[in-house]
C-alpha cells in the first residue's frame, strides 16, 4: 500500500515517465517565474518602445515580471550575442529590429552568432515606419529640398544614425544612392541619441522610425519632410512620401520580432506566441502603437523563419549594389 502511494505520488509529480519529467512539467507550467528580454538598443528607440506596450500586457496576462534590458552598443552584436548563449529555457529573450537580423549579417565579415542557426524565432510583432525628420529651423521641407542641396554641395551636408550598420544608416545610404548624390554619416551610440543630436542641431537629417522621434516631432523640436510609406501617414497626412516628393518607388521600414536561443522547446515557443497574439488583440495595445507609428502585426514563428531567410537576400543584394559598409 505504502509502495503504492510512492508510485502515486511520483507520478503526480511527473517523475514516472519521461513525457513527465521535471524538464517536461516545468514547460508545461511556462512560464512561472520572471522573464528577461534584451533589447540590444538604447531606450526609447523604436523596438524599446514597442517592446515596452506589448510585454507589459504580456506580464498582465500572465501574471509574470518581465523586465526589459537596454544593452546598446556594436549596432546591437553584443545584446544578441547574450541572449544567443542564455540558456533555452524561455526565461531569456529578445527583442531585436531586423538590422540586428538581416542588417547586420550582411555587413559583418565575422559575426559571433548566425541568425538563422543560434536563435529560434517567435513572432514579428510589429513593423517600424520611418521618415524622414531635420530640426525644427531646417530650411529644407522635402526630400526634393534635401536631393538638390546634397548635389549642389557635395558630402556637406551630414546625417545622423544610430550607429554603423543601423537601421539609420542603411536608410539613409540607400536614399543616397538611389538619389545620387553624397552625404557624410555622423554615428551615434543609438537610434535615440541620434534624435536628440538632430534637435540640437549636431546634425542636418536623419531617416528615423517614427516611434523614436514621435514626441519631438509633437514637441516641436523635429520636423517631419518626408515618410517613407507607401501612402501618406494618418497620424502626418501633411508629410508626404519620399516616392511623391522626389525619389519615386523609394520606401523603407523595419521590424520588431522576438526571438529565443536556439533550442528552447517548441511548447515555450509556441506559447509566448500565442501571448504576443493576446496582447496585441488588445485594443489599448494596438492604439498605443500605432500612436507610436508602430503596425501592429503577430506572425508564426513559421512566418517569421520565412521572413527572414527572404530579408537576408534582399538586403544582401541592396547592400552590395549601394556599397554600402560598416566601417
Amino acid at each position: 500500500m505504502q509502495r503504492r502511494s510512492l508510485i502515486q505520488l511520483a507520478t503526480l509529480l511527473g517523475l514516472g515517465s519521461s513525457a513527465g519529467s521535471p524538464v517536461a512539467w516545468a514547460q508545461s507550467a511556462y512560464p512561472n517565474k520572471p522573464i528577461k528580454v534584451i533589447v540590444p538598443l538604447a531606450p526609447g528607440s523604436a523596438v524599446d518602445n514597442a517592446a515596452r506596450i506589448v510585454m507589459q500586457k504580456i506580464s498582465q496576462n500572465t501574471g509574470v515580471g518581465i523586465a526589459i534590458e537596454n544593452q546598446a552598443g556594436a549596432s546591437g552584436l553584443i545584446g544578441a550575442d547574450k541572449v544567443a548563449k542564455s540558456a533555452p529555457d524561455g526565461y531569456m529573450l529578445g527583442g531585436f529590429n531586423d538590422s540586428i537580423m538581416t542588417m547586420l549579417p550582411n555587413l559583418q565579415s565575422k559575426m559571433p552568432w548566425d541568425i538563422q542557426k543560434d536563435f529560434e524565432p517567435i513572432s514579428l510583432v510589429a513593423t517600424v515606419e520611418w521618415g524622414l525628420v531635420v530640426d525644427a529651423d531646417s530650411n529644407f521641407k522635402s526630400a526634393q529640398d534635401l536631393i538638390q542641396a546634397a548635389k549642389l554641395s557635395p558630402g556637406k551636408i551630414n546625417y545622423g544614425s544610430g550607429g554603423n550598420g543601423s537601421p539609420q544608416h542603411i536608410a539613409m545610404a540607400l536614399f543616397a544612392a538611389q538619389s545620387g548624390i553624397k552625404l557624410t554619416h555622423v554615428p551615434y551610440k543609438g537610434a535615440t541619441q541620434a534624435a536628440v543630436g538632430l534637435a540640437g542641431k549636431e546634425v542636418d537629417v536623419c531617416f528615423q522610425g517614427i516611434a523614436t522621434v514621435n514626441s519631438l516631432i509633437k514637441g516641436g523640436k523635429l520636423k517631419l519632410i518626408g515618410v517613407s510609406t507607401p501612402k501618406r501617414m494618418g497620424q502626418f497626412p501633411d508629410a508626404p512620401t519620399i516616392s511623391e516628393s522626389g525619389l519615386p518607388s523609394f520606401e523603407f521600414n523595419s521590424w520588431y520580432a522576438m526571438m529565443a536561443p536556439a533550442g528552447t522547446p517548441k511548447s515555450i515557443v509556441q506559447r509566448f506566441y500565442k501571448e504576443i497574439l493576446k496582447a496585441l488583440s488588445d485594443d489599448s495595445v494596438k492604439e498605443q502603437l500605432i500612436a507610436q507609428g508602430l503596425s501592429p502585426r503577430g506572425t508564426s514563428p513559421e512566418e517569421l523563419t520565412q521572413l527572414l531567410s527572404l530579408q537576408l537576400a534582399k538586403y544582401e543584394k541592396l547592400i552590395r549594389q549601394a556599397g554600402i559598409s560598416a566601417d
